[in-house]
């Protein structure tokens, strides 16, 4: 059995979840899910990032004490996720004792090591980005994210020396044979980081004197840790760094860091770069997904834009929205969710083509065929869905999640094109023999689909594998399946259950 460790990034506290977040969150959701399916032991992670200068702002904006305001918070974010389906196995919160535990004891490792020194700092600091910006990063003098103008901050600070690592990194990225390799998706992202450790790399300020929400330095109390530090610590203390090391060593190196490409600077470089330091092995792969708009225009709240998961829950449904999020345009590309692609998306793949699909499957089945699998031995048409579905695992394994659905609901369209062209209320009544061969082959090749779409939408896959008449749950069945996807089968006799129509038209 493989073990596949995935995280989110921790996700800021300054407010409640929005579809940006859940976007990354489903991603994860649906990797977890299918290498569950395929025998391998999973932990995904995900969790809040609770200290800073924009916490204790926005604490403060809501007149309430930072750990309260988080403690918040962060319960808005695990409501999200359990209304979304989502999965995660663990869900650390950066004010939680073990995390200030593992930070500290990771800091003081690098402190006694040598990496870390002190000296003045003055820079361009975005409050709403927590980081430093140099001049040329700058657009027009603004942050190139919030387009904002940055604070000038001087101040006596602890830094990393990030400088020194500056060619191992660009080895462990280019050199798949360096022992500290990692892989950076897409392309044009890891193209990014080289460019950028081409050119001058500036060691790292790792403190704040100012700040006080957030984690003391363990070797000096009036200095508050940075809070990016503090966060990218969290993969660590999730597997339960640093007092259980067997654990830790069991699970680490992570195996997929995802997130926006916002942050692909800190995952990255100064990630790897810290546990280089620290004599721990770096992350298998990083992949950073682009940015999206909604109706063409950036998520504001000045604007009344903001899209939260609730909202497109209320309208299409958990399954409905965890299927518009990742079919609306490539992951890792800019996009946009317009309200009228959305709704056309929903009605034509899945009330359409999916949702007419099992309705009229299940209604035959009933009509025709007493409510029970008929008998029959024809496999052809199985055999040219297995082969439609057959792409799913490669594209998923390179995190292609709308090309992944395409080639589900090709192989939905070709059952759908094949009750057409069998047409079974006309054989019916000319030669009724022949219905319960082809609806055999349709109500198996709607079981052999419930697998692929489960990690997609999985209400529906375990609704539709119930009224097959299934008598557990999808998952259990899973590892069985993706052994021998040819052997699925149907026992004839066995009753079908026709329920509720699914996905009403919008």
């Amino acid at each position: 059995m493989s073990r596949f460790f995935i995280t989110t990034p921790i996700y800021y506290v300054n407010d409640v979840p929005h579809i940006g977040h859940a976007y990354t969150t489903v991603a994860c959701d649906v990797l977890a899910r299918w290498h569950r399916g395929h025998d391998d032991e999973v932990f995904f992670l995900t969790g809040t990032d609770e200290h800073g200068t924009k916490i204790a702002q926005a604490a403060a904006a809501h007149n309430k004490e930072p750990q309260a305001y988080c403690d918040e918070i962060s319960a808005k974010f695990q409501e999200s996720w359990k209304s979304l389906q989502i999965t995660n196995d663990a869900f650390i919160r950066t004010t939680a004792p073990e995390h200030v535990r593992a930070v500290q004891t990771f800091l003081k490792a690098l402190w006694d090591k040598g990496v870390i020194f002190k000296a003045r700092y003055e820079g361009k600091y975005c409050v709403q980005c927590e980081r430093f910006y140099s001049e040329d990063e700058l657009i027009g003098g603004l942050c190139p994210d919030h387009r904002i103008p940055p604070e000038t901050q001087s101040e006596d600070n602890y830094f990393f020396r990030l400088s020194e690592y500056k060619d191992e990194l660009l080895a462990a990225i280019t050199d798949e044979n360096h022992p500290n390799h990692f892989k950076i998706f897409p392309r044009e992202r890891r193209n990014e980081v080289i460019g950028k450790l081409k050119q001058q790399v500036n060691d790292v300020s790792m403190s704040r004197a100012t700040l006080t929400w957030g984690i003391p330095l363990p070797w000096d109390r009036s200095q508050t840790t940075y809070v990016w530090v503090d966060a990218l610590v969290n993969y660590l203390t999730a597997i339960g760094y640093p007092e259980d090391t067997p654990r830790v060593q069991e699970w680490w190196p992570a195996d997929l860091h995802l997130m926006a490409k916002d942050i692909l600077w800190f995952h990255a470089i100064i990630w790897p770069a810290l546990l280089m330091a620290a004599g721990i092995k770096v992350p298998k792969k990083i992949f950073a997904h682009g940015f999206f708009t909604v109706n063409g225009q950036k998520m504001s709240k000045s604007l009344g834009n903001v899209v939260r998961p609730a909202e497109m829950i209320k309208e299409y449904g958990v399954d409905g929205t965890r299927y518009l999020l990742l079919s609306a345009f490539p992951f890792g590309s800019d996009g946009d969710f317009s309200i009228e692609t959305l709704k056309t998306g929903y009605n034509a793949a899945l009330a359409n083509d999916l949702g007419n699909l099992i309705s009229r499957a299940l209604t035959m089945a009933e009509k025709y065929c007493d409510g029970k699998v008929p008998e029959g031995q024809e496999r052809d048409l199985l055999d040219l869905v297995l082969k439609d579905l057959s792409a799913v695992d490669a594209l998923l394994e390179h995190l292609q999640f709308k090309d992944a659905l395409t080639a589900i609901f090709t192989a939905v369209d070709r059952v759908n094109r094949y009750i057409e062209d069998k047409a079974p209320w006309k054989l019916a009544k000319t030669a009724p023999q022949d219905v319960g061969p082809v609806m055999r082959q349709v109500l198996i090749c709607l079981k052999a689909l419930t697998f692929y779409l489960r990690p997609f939408i999985p209400d529906t896959a375990q609704t539709l594998w119930m009224q097959l008449g299934q008598p557990d749950y999808i998952k259990n069945r899973a590892v069985e399946f993706f052994d021998n996807p040819k052997s699925v089968d149907l026992p004839a006799g066995q009753p079908i259950k026709r329920g509720a129509s699914y996905f009403p038209r919008k």
